[in-house]
């Protein structure tokens, strides 16, 4: 038996990672200006963004995305088989891979890798409880072994977030709570130097071995066409934008739309990437005043998400008042619950606040101006709540202290993210109970669970609309709209592609530029 795609994108594919279409050189070095220092490069550990997008020149899955967001092996050497109960997933690995030590990649280094996963990566502990086993067929072939049926596991070991990432079984430290003490991959570049808030520098790792495939999206041949990548922390947003314009760095990661018309220089060019994702106000549910169900249905009453997207983006051209979970043109989209999206109703909120007996405990919301449209969001959201009857503490953090914070319950009550729109709607961490916010309640996890076992499409897109509406009336979270990403690049920059987490082979310079 083979694995069935239900391709999530009807129409034009969003994953822009294709071959450049002229001939390119190997050589040069580019700085990319990111929005701060990431937390760690511990692939596993981490699913913020920022880690996936330098981590993946580093590390390397069984599968990926290829650009119409089909599932397309990397290190396995194709689609594995998966048995007619579907609870056996028998994969076989690509011959002679290297780690950057030196090494060769075995189905023991595979085994161990996915071992750590299910115990440190958020997204391997949604699936951890079903595991009955991981083992080594031999030398080449790796077996899965699962209680029950889960559809989203092929999805979960391709995705570049809290990712499967496969390392040397030497490197893997005792204990699940034991940080990586060295980061060796299979990727295309490897890590030389890590200097914290200055850089993180990536050589070309020339044993490499590519795919024979043309370049798709994450997937097919990897061309290491550059000597070195740096990624360079640069948190203040001006800064970024400024550096932009001068062409002090030859890619930027996320800067104000409203910098659009001002990046088209000679230096620089903008990237805009249309329905990017969405933002999203992630919910305390654990503990707090927002464990009552009715006080985050009171809060999101209060919102008026089309105020916070305005403030936030100004032109429409660069947002989508839109409340269901996925936009037009995706197979996921279903308007189950959108009636309670964007109300804007002070009325409706001080009622329920009223019946809830909230006390006036403050809501703190952490966010950070390393994404400025979070916090010009926050700013309006604290507005329409504290005319709601709450009171508010806004906390405005570095991103790395985002991070680390969120994932201690009594620190916060709201943390506000975002994620692009993602191929398997089992990839969104709001589903998992043991990822922030800990949104965990019978009605979810019956949905949840029936959603995951069954591999129908119109079964699958029918739990999937049981579960977008218990979003909407358990409020885990709010989600504010659709939105566009914008960075820049430097016109040398050839063979780059638009994606949700900027990749940088298969782009080289032209130094004619």
């Amino acid at each position: 038996m083979r694995p069935s795609t239900f391709a999530f994108l009807v129409g034009a594919a969003v994953l822009g990672l294709t071959p450049a279409a002229s001939a390119q050189e190997k050589g040069g070095v580019i700085d990319v200006a990111t929005i701060g220092e990431p937390p760690t490069l511990d692939a596993m550990v981490s699913s913020t963004d920022i880690v996936g997008m330098i981590s993946q020149h580093i590390f390397e899955t069984l599968f990926t995305f290829d650009a119409d967001w089909n599932l397309t092996p990397l290190l396995a050497a194709s689609l594995p088989t998966i048995s007619d109960d579907a609870r056996t997933y028998t994969i076989e690995l690509r011959e002679n891979i290297a780690f950057h030590d030196g090494s060769a990649m075995t189905s023991s280094d595979v085994v161990a890798s996915l071992k750590r996963w299910l115990e440190v990566a958020a997204r391997g502990k949604q699936v951890a409880a079903n595991v009955e086993a991981i083992e080594a067929v031999d030398a080449r072939t790796v077996k899965i072994t699962l209680k029950e049926p889960y559809s989203p596991l092929l999805s979960l070991l391709a995705f570049n977030n809290s990712a499967a990432i496969v390392i040397p079984e030497e490197t893997i430290p005792d204990g699940a709570a034991t940080p990586l003490a060295t980061f060796v991959g299979t990727g295309p570049y490897m890590l030389k130097e890590h200097k914290p808030d200055q850089y993180i520098q990536l050589v070309r790792f020339d044993d490499y071995v590519m795919r024979d495939e043309d370049p798709s999206g994450f997937g097919g041949a990897r061309h290491a066409y550059l000597d070195e990548i740096r990624f360079v922390p640069v948190p203040d947003i001006n800064t970024r934008t400024e550096g932009a314009i001068a062409g002090q760095f030859d890619f930027v990661d996320t800067l104000p739309v409203e910098s659009y018309d001002r990046l088209t220089t000679e230096k620089s060019e903008p990237v805009l990437l249309e329905h990017f994702g969405w933002p999203i106000f992630v919910m305390n549910t654990k503990e707090g005043v927002l464990s009552d169900m009715r006080v985050r249905q009171a809060l999101q009453a209060a919102l008026s998400t089309s105020d916070m997207l305005a403030a936030a983006f100004g032109d429409t051209k660069f947002y989508a008042v839109d409340g269901p979970m996925y936009p037009a043109n995706y197979a996921w989209r279903t308007e189950a619950g959108v009636e309670l999206y964007n109300q804007a109703n002070l009325d409706k909120a001080k009622e329920l606040l009223a019946a809830a007996g909230y006390d006036g405990k403050p809501l703190r919301i952490l966010t950070s101006r390393q994404y400025e449209f979070h916090y010009k969001m926050a700013l309006v959201a604290q507005a329409y709540l504290e005319q709601a009857g709450f009171k508010v503490d806004m906390q405005v953090v570095d991103w790395a202290t985002l991070v680390q914070r969120n994932k201690k319950p009594e620190l916060w009550e709201i943390f506000i993210t975002h994620s692009p729109f993602l191929p398997e709607p089992a990839l969104n961490f709001i589903l998992s109970k043991s990822a922030g916010g800990w949104w965990d309640t019978p009605e979810k996890e019956k949905a949840l669970t029936a959603f995951t076992s069954t591999s129908v499409p119109e079964e699958r897109k029918a739990h999937w609309e049981e579960l977008q509406k218990l979003i909407f009336e358990q409020a885990p979270i709010v989600k504010v709209g659709d939105f566009a990403s914008l960075s820049a690049k430097s016109p040398a920059l050839e063979g780059f592609r638009p994606s949700p987490w900027p990749a940088f082979w298969n782009v080289s310079l032209n130094e004619k530029q």
